[in-house]
């Protein structure tokens, strides 16, 4: 359990601010279409090596690469909207994980692999959790001036810098690092909640980046202790108790947050 809530507070203070980024660049489910994506590469390494955590990890990661890689690649050259190729491909990948562990045989447990289990955050995990949670922080520190730029302005980013595309691609990679080494834990499909549901619920708190984006580890950070606790005490599984308390603090935001909530909306008074 310690080593669940240090691996937990770690992937929530890296994962939760790069959900406020894809937020702001309408990419909200981008997220979900490369946790199903890394699912392929994890059961191959697992098929392959067993449960070893860097197996895991760099099969996860090259199949989270591989698959943005490929929705960009038709983008590009097909006109397609770069939503419906995710669109089209994480069912193939999907498919092809789930098949893959059915292949390897009965050794791993589906529900595990893809909804989390805190008795997976072994010392070598709990390692490679706090390794990549500093390693994002530091990689979006290094490209967040140009990151910002190239989300709210990017036409303007390319007449000054040619580092847009550099840093979009930064961005993406350290958005599959954490989905890989948060399924470790919380599982390939619920470490997407942790993600996306306090960046989508500081949107109701702040409109200043900064703000949000410490507001948004906070609030994962406390889902996941709060989360684990509950797990802990009425023996559910940790993965959906941290993700519906994520939800939970969505809901309230949506409710009460002072910009946009829609209590805030409905004490309004009406403009002259």
């Amino acid at each position: 359990m310690r080593r669940a809530l240090f691996g937990g507070l770690a992937l929530a203070a890296s994962a939760a601010p790069l959900g406020v980024f894809l937020i702001l660049r309408r990419l909200s489910l981008i997220g979900d279409a490369i946790a199903h994506g890394i699912l392929p590469g994890a059961a191959l390494g697992f098929w392959l090596f067993g449960l070893s955590l860097p197996a895991l990890t760099l099969g996860g990661l090259v199949a989270g690469l591989g698959m943005a890689g490929l929705a960009a690649w038709v983008t590009r050259h097909t006109g397609l909207g770069e939503d419906a190729s995710l669109a089209a491909i994480y069912p193939i990948s999907l498919a092809s994980g789930v098949l893959l562990l059915g292949l390897a045989g009965k050794r791993l447990d589906l529900l595990h692999l893809l909804f989390g289990s805190v008795l997976a955050v072994d010392q070598a995990t709990l390692e490679g959790m706090l390794l990549v949670s500093l390693a994002s922080l530091l990689g979006l520190a290094l490209i967040y001036r140009w990151l910002v730029l190239d989300s709210l302005d990017p036409l303007f980013l390319r007449s000054v810098s040619r580092f847009g595309p550099l840093a979009y691609g930064l961005f993406l990679s350290l958005v599959v690092l954490n989905l890989v080494i948060g399924f470790q834990a919380i599982g390939a499909l619920m470490v997407v909640g942790l993600m996306m549901l306090p960046a989508a619920a500081v949107r109701f708190w702040s409109r200043h980046l900064p703000h949000m984006l410490t507001l948004a580890a906070l609030i994962g950070a406390g889902c996941v202790w709060l989360g684990l606790l509950l797990s802990f005490h009425l023996d559910l599984p940790s993965g959906p108790c941290i993700v519906l308390l994520a939800g939970l603090a969505y809901l309230l935001s949506l409710l009460l947050g002072p910009l946009d909530g829609l209590l805030r909306q409905r004490h309004r008074q009406p403009a002259l």
